[in-house]
């Protein structure tokens, strides 16, 4: 009986089967930031420990790192006070510090891949739910909170336990103006943000077959939004071709055999998976979220959805949602008033979101609406600079937007970049939560980065594809 990609990764970094039933893993690469590592460091050294394998540990900045100047010291003291602390601990340690001053800084989901270090096959954790999006790359890549960064630091491995697969199918061609993103949200809306709690996810099937590196990694990023501890592709020539050439990534003979040992990992053609689910692209419309979790979405076009279309154990959060957002059920999610439009954060970062949005503007002379406030907000300063190196930042200047440097920012805003009071986000980040863009009462509105695009430029959430004539 053939296994899946996540059998073979989880098998191959199996150390030991532990007395709690759960299993040894050895952890290939462990990302680090500056939010979730300086208590995990405190609690090795209180113990006499070092970092075991300092050169499987890779660190950058990015919760915390202002996006208006990343001069020194940071006006935030907090802020200053957490990067001295990361600052401190990669040298003491011997650790991979991606920094500013380096210009490769940027969210770590971001840097990770453009540097080559998430490969497939691997074990991947970070204090951070996000993690996922490593799994992009036929990667077994998961979050994890401080206390499992402070073990993997000290053994490089974690107890765990093994998780099912539901592989899922989006067959078929997206429409015309659907992104990634729009199909994460979608799939997020049918399977629920607790469809996937014990899985991991395997996308697959047509659509999958043919986005790029970069849409991947939107989709599996949201896996966690869907409760799969973790969301991954089987590596493929796109694959191969993102990764060849980047700086961490095999060189010479050391590349052929990975590749070769790559394409073993697939997913056999007789695995045999705990649950199955298939959809049509052509079912997909651009989507917008209009609640407090990102299952509450409906396509631009649709109206916010009556009580009577959930389950009596979704009403509390359907009408706790209704009141916070100050939406009603029936009413048209199109024309919702916007004051503040995010471009970035990992899910929506990377240099080809910038990309279909300058695309898009390049169509008329279209001007961000009087009134809001539009914030692009590079995913790492190399897509900063290749942004600039295109004149991006002069365009979205001059149609309204303010250009900033790399950073997670607005996403969560642990970050001078946060909402004010009941302000509406039109944000192509991954999470609505209640308060999550740093306002207490700040309504967060999901959906892809052309669409964010739509909003700010008409006030309000538009179709993109009718604004920008997308056919």
């Amino acid at each position: 009986m053939g296994k899946t990609l996540y059998e073979k990764v989880f098998e191959r970094h199996t150390v030991a089967r532990l007395p709690s039933g759960q299993y040894q893993l050895l952890m290939g690469l462990h990302l680090i930031h500056e939010v979730t590592s300086p208590q995990a460091f405190s609690m090795i050294e209180e113990r006499g420990l070092k970092v075991l394998y300092p050169n499987r540990t890779f660190a950058t900045v990015d919760h915390i790192v202002p996006t208006t100047s990343q001069l020194r010291p940071f006006s935030d003291s907090l802020a200053e006070q957490m990067m001295v602390h990361l600052e401190r601990n990669v040298t003491k340690h011997g650790i991979r510090f991606f920094a500013p001053e380096r210009h490769e800084q940027g969210i770590v989901h971001v840097v990770g891949p453009e540097q080559g270090l998430t490969q497939p096959g691997m074990t991947i954790c970070c204090g951070d739910s996000h993690t996922s999006t490593h799994g992009a790359f036929g990667a077994i890549a998961f979050g994890i909170g401080t206390s499992q960064v402070r073990d993997v630091l000290a053994t490089q491995t974690l107890a765990m336990g093994k998780l099912k697969v539901r592989r899922i199918e989006v067959n078929g061609k997206l429409r015309p103006g659907v992104y990634a993103k729009d199909v994460v949200l979608f799939l997020i809306n049918k399977l629920g943000v607790k469809g996937g709690v014990g899985y991991a996810y395997e996308y697959a099937g047509d659509v999958f077959d043919s986005f790029t590196m970069d849409e991947r990694m939107t989709v599996c990023n949201m896996a966690i939004e869907g409760g799969a501890r973790c969301g991954y592709v089987n590596p493929d020539e796109t694959t191969y071709a993102y990764l060849k050439g980047r700086p961490f990534a095999p060189k010479g003979e050391a590349w052929d055999k990975a590749v070769a040992d790559w394409s073993s990992l697939r997913s056999d053609p007789d695995a045999v998976y705990d649950d199955v689910v298939t959809f049509d692209a052509a079912e997909i419309e651009p989507m917008v979220t209009w609640g407090i979790t990102p299952a509450q979405s409906v396509g631009v076009k649709e109206a916010v959805p009556a009580p009577e279309a959930f389950a009596s154990d979704e009403l509390e959060t359907v009408r706790e949602a209704y009141q916070y957002m100050s939406l009603e059920a029936g009413q048209a999610i199109a024309g919702t008033k916007v004051n503040v439009a995010f471009i970035g954060s990992c899910t929506n970062g990377r240099l080809s979101d910038f990309e279909e949005v300058v695309r898009l503007l390049q169509k008329g002379n279209f001007k961000v609406a009087p009134g809001v406030r539009a914030l692009v907000v590079p995913g790492s300063q190399s897509v900063q600079a290749e942004m600039v190196k295109r004149g991006y930042d002069k365009l979205f200047t001059e149609a309204g937007f303010e250009f900033r440097e790399a950073g997670c920012s607005m996403c969560l805003a642990m970050n001078p970049d946060k909402l004010k009071g009941r302000e509406v986000c039109a944000s192509s980040s991954n999470r609505n939560f209640k308060g999550r863009q740093g306002s207490p009462t700040g309504r967060t509105l999901l959906m892809s980065p052309a669409m964010v695009a739509a909003a700010a430029i008409k006030g309000e959430v538009t179709d993109a594809r009718d604004l920008f004539a997308i056919a």
